[in-house]
């Protein structure tokens, strides 16, 4: 495959998170509301979905280490084909929850498969730049979600919005069934042995560089996904954004994030990986102390919240590419499940955020709402991407290969 295929190939797989959360965001209230289900269930779509795709990733990655790349992607992006074509067609809350659980375990397939189609074809470092460039395309792909939903909610309806996901999966199935070649160099006839996979799994749990990176990807998936939860309530539902408003404004965040992805990209042959993540935990400090302190000082408005979090997608740009790409940099014989561990710590603290973010959003329904749970929770995420690039990545920050297990 060309590089510009691999990195069409990266963008769509990437690309398929940001499609599933953010385009069905601008229509997240009108749907609540369709259903008149409470504010828990609303958030349950989406933590539900990132449970899954979380939970997934564990089994998707020993598979894809035994049968290949590219039969658990065609698997997989057939399942999420039909799970959204499901979402849209959904009779109630609890159905649409089930359908998304689905989506979400098909989801798993792509993009972890993405996390270990980099390592099969890459070292590490030129890894992080090919990352940021297929990041980049999801930032891209980003920029049109969620306009493209706010749109579509706006004129069709939130079903249409749900369909629109449908049509990009089954987009990337073609390209992936027409196009893409496998990557992984050698199967792995004993990857689902428990004892192998159960030594596999310890090997990597084992290895301080995976969680420096697995532990930095984590926390700044866990800042974007605070926003991405919590925003379209409080832009729309406290500070009375329309959703075609709204849409815009998600589109000026993922166009933040990629200039910090072509921040990333001109940081790292300078400075390399240590500093250009250290780098960035300074921006990501400033954008959440700056956010939290405007709104326990009373400046709760659209711009309070937004300048900010420009500032915090900007180092996000830097973080993901490099904290994803270094997770799975030490295991070239395990790369899926590397990829798997690391996919899957994201979306526990994803589900566990949507959790809390589910109760402390509960006063909005009631017209009794505050930017707070999203300020102070941004702001933790914030302190903890700081303190993890100032220590645990300057400690173990260069990936060095794992020994190479007996199979």
């Amino acid at each position: 495959m060309s590089p510009g295929l691999i990195v069409l190939v990266l963008s769509l797989l990437l690309g398929l998170q940001p499609i599933t959360t953010d385009l069905y965001l601008p229509a997240l209230p009108a749907l609540r509301e369709g259903f008149g289900a409470p504010m828990s269930q609303a958030q349950l779509t989406l933590t539900a979905l990132l449970l899954a795709f979380g939970v997934s990733q564990l089994a998707w990655g020993p598979l894809s280490d035994r049968f290949g790349r590219r039969p658990i992607l065609l698997m997989g992006m057939s399942a999420y084909v039909a799970a959204s074509v499901g979402s849209a067609f959904s009779s109630s809350m609890e159905q649409l929850i089930v359908w998304r659980a689905v989506q979400g375990v098909a989801l798993g397939a792509g993009v972890m498969c993405a996390r270990a189609i980099v390592r099969d074809l890459y070292a590490p470092l030129e890894g992080a730049r090919v990352m940021s460039k297929g990041l980049t395309g999801l930032g891209v792909i980003a920029c049109g979600a969620a306009p493209l939903g706010g749109l579509v909610s706006d004129l069709f309806g939130w079903r249409a919005a749900l369909l629109a996901v449908a049509i990009f999966g089954a987009l990337t199935l073609t390209v992936l069934a027409l196009r893409f070649q496998e990557t992984l160099p050698q199967r792995n006839p004993n990857a689902l042995r428990p004892g192998v996979l159960i030594g596999t799994w310890a090997q990597i749990a084992r290895h301080p560089t995976f969680w420096a990176f697995a532990v930095l990807a984590t926390a700044s998936y866990g800042g974007l996904f605070t926003f991405l939860a919590g925003s379209s309530f409080v832009f729309i539902q406290v500070l009375g954004l329309s959703k075609t408003a709204y849409g815009l404004l998600m589109f000026s965040t993922a166009f933040s994030y990629i200039l910090g992805t072509l921040l990333c990209r001109r940081l790292l042959p300078r400075f390399g990986i240590r500093r250009t993540v250290a780098i960035a935990g300074a921006l990501t400090l400033t954008a959440g102390t700056s956010m939290g302190l405007l709104a326990l000082a009373g400046v709760q408005n659209t711009w309070a919240i937004l300048v900010p979090f420009y500032l915090f997608m900007v180092a996000h740009g830097v973080h993901q590419p490099v904290g994803q790409s270094g997770a799975v940099g030490p295991f070239p014989l395990a790369a899926g499940a590397a990829s798997a561990l690391s996919g899957f710590l994201m979306m526990v603290a994803a589900f566990l955020m949507g959790a809390w973010l589910g109760r402390s959003l509960a006063g909005i329904a009631q017209g009794a709402g505050s930017v707070l749970p999203l300020t102070n929770g941004i702001w933790f995420w914030c302190v903890l991407i700081a303190a993890t690039a100032w220590t645990l990545v300057q400690r173990h920050g260069e990936p060095r290969p794992a020994p190479e297990r007996v199979k």
